[in-house]
């Protein structure tokens, strides 16, 4: 579906749900495999935004880093290899709508990157960045005042993840489209790549109920991708 001209009379399926990722529930943790930003305070869950990530060639990296400072209205230095790839730029961006950092920045201890608002909301949810973490500008807001100096902050890749809610496991499978350049691929990535990998978290997420498991929903799930929580136990 065409994402800027959907067409009339087309339903969209809108998740509200979502599985949280693995991995250590303190300050900030980012997926980069469901475009995401999780925020949790002594292992619980605050809040958790949609974001921009870094384009092909400008790929975010992962890894741990913390928060070092937090800016309102920031002005924007164009580092040199982006001016190399947009010789047009200013040596300074000014504070205000032509500020791609938007009306937030919480900068990271990784150098020049940093998660932030933006000016072309539209970004959001996609892969269009030079790296840096981009949130609504609504979001940011929230988030810049959740977080201080020395947050945690952790950035992983899961494309697939599984866990329990209501004695049911659920798996929720994404592939991002930039991944992908034809349908072929698609399912080559899917096929080689996709299967083991929900294995092992739907393994990891059963844990001693393993049995409850059906793999056959898993498999489907998988093939279908749809990036929302699916049902993967055995019909009782």
């Amino acid at each position: 579906m065409d994402p800027w001209i959907p067409e009339k009379g087309k339903k969209l399926l809108i998740p509200k749900s979502h599985i949280l990722p693995f991995g250590k529930r303190n300050g900030i943790l980012i997926n980069i495999g469901d475009l995401r930003l999780y925020y949790y305070e002594d292992g619980k869950l605050i809040d958790s935004f949609p974001i921009g990530i870094g384009r092909s060639g400008w790929e975010t990296p992962l890894g741990k880093a913390k928060v070092i400072k937090k800016k309102k209205n920031p002005i924007w230095i164009p580092p040199e290899s982006v001016r190399k790839e947009d010789p047009s730029l200013p040596k300074v961006v000014a504070a205000g709508e032509d500020n791609p950092l938007g009306n937030r920045a919480i900068y990271l201890s990784m150098p020049s990157y940093l998660i932030h608002g933006t000016n072309k909301p539209y970004g959001v949810g996609m892969r269009v960045s030079h790296g840096c973490i981009r949130l609504y500008p609504e979001d940011i807001e929230i988030l810049y005042e959740l977080v201080n100096e020395g947050t945690k902050v952790n950035i992983i890749n899961q494309p697939i993840k599984a866990g329990w809610n209501s004695n049911k496991l659920y798996i929720e499978v994404h592939i991002l489209p930039d991944y992908v350049t034809s349908s072929e691929e698609k399912e080559v990535i899917k096929n080689t790549d996709l299967y083991p990998q929900a294995y092992e978290i739907v393994q990891k997420a059963a844990g001693l109920d393993i049995t409850k498991v059906d793999w056959n929903k898993v498999k489907k799930a998988v093939n279908q991708a749809k990036g929302i929580p699916i049902d993967i136990t055995i019909n009782e």
